[in-house]
């Protein structure tokens, strides 16, 4: 018997449905795959620029910017994080260096997530470098190479270099340790003290409790120079 016109058959709308399903499988997965290495392209870039053209009157200009220090306000650096930190006017109020681990990056006021997105934020209001304990916070990301993910490798004795592209200061570590999130008094001033703090997540587990702590001890403060600029290039 002929099949009447106008009919379709059951199996090859099933055939349809499969085809459609996995079509969207397909660009999910491959979502899921390029989020990450795309993610961790914007990030590399955002810190590059924001370093570009970057002298010592910009961040005098830039100190001026007030920061924000809600730490609940930190987000887990996704792409849209990333992708809002791209239209973001950032401002770096200084670079540091830790040449052992080879990590270079701006250092911003506060803990904003555009800030978090391309290099280091101040933890604590009115921070001076050189001065109390001026302490760092940056995410840890599946690249190891990628904003505070180097601060792994550092062990005690290494030295740290922030710079106003005025002074040079150098700091050397002292301790490193694995803490939880909440003892956030390793950041306060130390009466007596000129210290470093340097804060990352210990993976780049989503929900991450531990964090990284490392310390160092200022050793010298000198006029920067073509030599020691090159620490930050």
């Amino acid at each position: 018997m002929a099949k009447q016109k106008g009919t379709k058959s059951p199996h090859r709308g099933r055939v349809w449905a499969w085809r459609i399903f996995l079509t969207l499988g397909l660009l999910i997965g491959l979502a899921l795959v390029f989020n990450e290495p795309i993610k961790l392209w914007v990030v590399d870039l955002l810190g590059n620029r924001a370093s570009q053209h970057l002298d010592a009157d910009t961040i005098k200009q830039n100190e001026k910017v007030k920061g924000s220090f809600d730490f609940d306000a930190v987000n887990a650096l996704d792409l849209t994080t990333v992708g809002k930190a791209a239209g973001a006017n950032l401002k770096p109020i200084g670079m540091i260096a830790v040449p052992s681990v080879k990590m270079k990056l701006p250092i911003f006021k506060g803990l904003a997530n555009s800030n978090l997105s391309a290099g280091a934020g101040t933890m604590k209001p009115d921070q001076k470098m050189g001065e109390g304990n001026y302490a760092l916070a940056g995410h840890y990301m599946t690249n190891k190479g990628i904003l505070f993910s180097p601060l792994k490798g550092v062990t005690r004795g290494d030295n740290v270099y922030i710079t106003d592209l005025t002074k040079v200061y150098t700091y050397k570590v002292t301790s490193k340790a694995v803490i939880y999130e909440s003892h956030v008094e390793v950041i306060d001033d130390v009466p007596g003290k000129k210290l470093i703090t340097l804060i990352t997540c210990a993976s780049a587990t989503e929900g991450e409790t531990n964090r990284i702590f490392i310390r160092g001890a200022l050793t010298s403060a000198k006029p920067i120079t073509a030599q020691t600029e090159k620490l930050f290039k």
